[in-house]
């Protein structure tokens, strides 16, 4: 009854001209129960309720073709209308209705990276609990909706250390914080040691982010700062990171992702940062294997393969 009761509000919640026909509203509301007792994350239920109670308000989603029609002809980023249209998949699966999906095609662009500077403006433009959750966000990397797991007594003052809790397949991990960070976290108001720290959910948060960053970027009439979301503090991370290292393996763990294959974008983004700011090289010759692996390991890259068993490595310095 309880579950029913949450995906109702979930449904309420989302605020549009026309309403959703009550079946189609009832049908939603049990694809929501059924997402949830098959183990899929709070965000993917939410997200799946509000692309398709938005769609339901534009047609009707028992005729499959028909919502591809108006799916097409929303002005939509292709991204969204891909996510949106897988969504729909597992929908009509659920529905046993027959569904051929249409194939959007993207392309990946890379994300905007600010200065540390402008990042810092930011944190400090907000209230105490504004400037600690940004400032955890900066200093770990952290995705947006893992601070809603974030309880008080995952922060260890003493070991300056934070333990932030995976999502969306992510894996668990305990990273560093500045002394900056932890006096930060000192001035947001807890009520009970085992509570959250932040009682503002991610998607309410963004609201506020939103708004802080329009007042700031008008302030400072720097525009640039509208280009900033909450997920630019990981990726800003991720880059200034393997810059430092030059270890992808490191990033990757500090980002918490399972697989490599997320991590090697900030290969191409460090280089389209730093490229014209560092030319300063250490270069290192291997013999074995052995060898190789621990030079891949510490961030070189291969420079030239001399024969089977030797090959020139380098890395900036």
């Amino acid at each position: 009854m309880s579950e029913t009761k949450d995906a109702g509000m979930a449904i309420d919640n989302l605020k549009f001209e026309a309403r959703t026909e009550p079946r189609a509203e009832e049908h939603i509301i049990n694809y929501a129960l059924h997402l949830k007792r098959n183990g899929r994350s709070e965000h993917t239920v939410k997200r799946s309720i509000y692309l398709l109670t938005r769609l339901s308000k534009l047609t009707d989603l028992s005729n499959p073709e028909e919502v591809k029609l108006v799916l097409a002809n929303l002005k939509w980023k292709d991204t969204t209308k891909k996510m949106t249209a897988y969504t729909l998949k597992a929908y009509y699966e659920y529905s046993k209705i027959p569904y051929e999906m249409p194939r959007y095609k993207t392309r990946r662009e890379l994300p905007f990276i600010p200065t540390e500077e402008e990042l810092d403006l930011l944190i400090a433009s907000g209230t105490p609990t504004t400037k600690a959750r940004l400032q955890i966000l900066k200093e770990t990397g952290a995705r947006i909706g893992e601070l809603d797991f974030l309880e008080w007594t995952h922060i260890d003052t003493q070991r300056k250390t934070i333990y932030i809790t995976g999502e969306k397949g992510s894996n668990s991990r305990v990273l560093p914080l500045s002394n900056k960070a932890i006096a930060m976290i000192n001035h947001v108001k807890r009520t009970d040691t085992r509570a959250h720290v932040f009682k503002t959910k991610a998607n309410q948060f963004r609201k506020t982010f939103e708004g802080l960053r329009k007042r700031v970027a008008k302030r400072t009439d720097n525009p640039r700062l509208n280009k900033i979301h909450s997920h630019t503090f990981r990726h800003w991370k991720a880059t200034t990171e393997y810059h430092k290292t030059r270890d992808i393996y490191h990033v990757r763990t500090v980002l918490g992702h399972r697989n490599i294959n997320n991590t090697v974008l900030y290969i191409t983004l460090e280089n389209s940062q730093y490229q014209a700011t560092n030319d300063e090289w250490t270069s290192i010759v291997t013999h074995n294997l052995k060898e190789e692996t621990q030079a891949i390991n510490t961030g070189f890259e291969l420079v030239r393969a001399i024969n089977e068993t030797t090959a020139i490595y380098r890395k900036r310095k």
